[in-house]
């Protein structure tokens, strides 16, 4: 069956060296190693201090330089297959090491006659950082977190798509061309929900899948959901992780609009500002009932697969108030080619 859910193993990869979290996280690992070496190398604690000003003459222009290259040879290493992206990192520092060995070796007191305990410290360092962020990529790959997603999805989806077959066989002979329609948007919703969902996506196929879901739901709820959309200042060439907004819409339907007898409003606000986009969804919220308790799981799912893509760069926070349930998105405006 070619549109089956896709069960790969998580395939590594580089990190993104451009992105504001990995570069935090690679300058707090190599400090941390540094004053650990500092600390073995003192012989009492009087000579603590001496030797991390020591080392730390060493690390920091080979740290900063190291992350410059990074940087500016993102794209290329990220492009590479895994194993060949790793090697050049390690012999980039390897050249970086020795060019500050050779060059400004006076200048940053660096020993004498110790170059191979540069290299030898630099390609521990160095692998020990690929070792991190391949085995985080692998804690956070959505194939990890998969089975709690489909467990959330297998408990929502059965009542979902019993009730939308029902509705749709209702308007097959009033309205065939909306029957049509809906059927169409059913085929599009579950082919997106089947596919292989690691990459990035334009933000406009998100909400396209978006207002093709709650079509369906508006076929079965009626007057009883009531859309709100503020999308004017939509970047519409954003990339996020698919899947992210409509679950939280499902949610927002489920737990929001379908225990309500009156009639109740979702909304959705999505916005660039200062270089980051904003998803902000909005339903309303009931204290008393046990409709709440599916929420956590897919927040959790969405929080995985915003840390494995962006690290500290994106966030997702809830706000519940008296009557109404709120969850904002925030992730760095990034487009196709740059990350």
């Amino acid at each position: 069956m070619s549109a089956s859910i896709n069960h790969k193993t998580y395939a590594s990869a580089l990190p993104n060296f451009r992105n504001l979290g990995v570069l935090l996280r690679i300058l707090v690992i190599v400090n941390v190693m540094a004053a650990g070496i500092a600390v073995s190398k003192s012989g009492s604690l009087t000579n603590v201090w001496h030797e991390v000003l020591e080392v730390s003459a060493v690390v920091q222009p080979v740290i900063m330089l190291s992350l410059v290259t990074l940087v500016l040879l993102n794209d290329v290493l990220r492009r590479a297959p895994y194993l060949w992206g790793a090697s050049i990192v390690l012999a980039l520092e390897l050249v970086l090491v020795t060019a500050l060995y050779v060059f400004g070796r006076p200048l940053f007191a660096m020993q004498a006659d110790a170059l191979e305990a540069y290299w030898l410290l630099t390609l521990l360092v160095t692998a020990a950082l690929l070792l991190y962020f391949d085995l985080r990529g692998r804690a956070l790959s959505p194939a990890l977190s998969e089975a709690r997603l489909q467990a959330l999805q297998a408990r929502i989806r059965p009542h979902f798509l019993f009730n939308s077959i029902n509705a749709v066989l209702s308007l097959i002979r009033q309205d065939p061309k909306r029957a049509e329609r809906a059927l169409e948007d059913m085929a599009d919703l579950f082919r997106a929900l089947m596919a292989d969902n690691r990459q990035l996506a334009p933000l406009a196929r998100e909400v396209e899948l978006c207002r093709e879901y709650l079509n369906i739901e508006q076929l079965r709820l009626g007057e009883r959901l009531r859309i709100e959309w503020h999308v004017d200042n939509l970047p519409q060439d954003a990339l996020i992780p698919p899947l992210v907004l409509q679950p939280l819409l499902e949610n927002a339907v489920y737990h929001g609009i379908e225990p309500r007898l009156e009639p109740g409003v979702v909304s959705i606000n999505i916005y660039l500002a200062r270089g980051e986009v904003h998803m902000v969804l909005r339903n309303p919220y009931e204290q008393e009932g046990d409709h709440h308790a599916g929420n956590k799981m897919a927040l959790a799912n969405i929080r995985e697969r915003l840390a494995l893509h962006f690290d500290a760069e994106a966030s997702l926070t809830t706000n519940v108030s008296d009557s109404a349930y709120q969850v904002h998105i925030v992730v760095p405006y990034q487009k196709a080619g740059a990350a």
